[in-house]
């Protein structure tokens, strides 16, 4: 089998990738791009720990062609920090102690990013909605939930 060219835009970055026609968007993110905040839990798209944010929506990147997000915009865990400073959500699940193993962490962020980049000020109900396809299998989502309306009030004061 052939490759193809990839054109994306990750993390603000243009790339061109020669990528397997059959590879998923979370294949090109760990092992072309080399950004492995994203994982592969279920492989089925159902667990989230593959979260990534394409054109604003967040996705599960374990089930998603690669060739569908060609000339997309793709926003990554590692892409959130600025200037050494971490995202307000970043920063809200070590606060809130909203981290265990860690491992479903990064895609629990990018859903609650994705809904906070549109809702700044979510009910309790829309951040569970959103968080809904991430499972963690550490912790309860209490300390989650609360993380991300931390985040939200910091959002909101910047």
């Amino acid at each position: 089998m052939g490759t193809q060219i990839l054109r994306i835009k990750i993390n603000g970055q243009p790339l061109q990738l020669e990528i397997s026609p059959s590879a998923s968007l979370l294949d090109v993110l760990r092992e072309h791009a080399g950004l492995t905040g994203a994982k592969l839990g279920c492989g089925r798209g159902e667990c989230g720990a593959c979260t990534v944010i394409l054109n604003g929506k967040a996705v599960a990147s374990c089930i998603l062609p690669a060739m569908e997000a060609m000339d997309a915009s793709v926003e990554t865990i590692e892409g959130l920090s600025k200037d050494g400073e971490l995202h307000p959500l970043q920063q809200a699940f070590i606060d809130h102690g909203a981290v265990q193993c860690g491992y479903c962490t990064p895609g629990m962020i990018m859903s609650a990013k994705a809904l906070l980049d549109k809702n700044t000020n979510p009910s309790e109900d829309e951040i569970k909605e959103a968080i809904g396809g991430n499972l963690c299998r550490c912790t309860g989502y209490v300390k989650i939930v609360e993380a991300i309306k931390a985040a939200a009030e910091v959002t909101r004061e910047r």
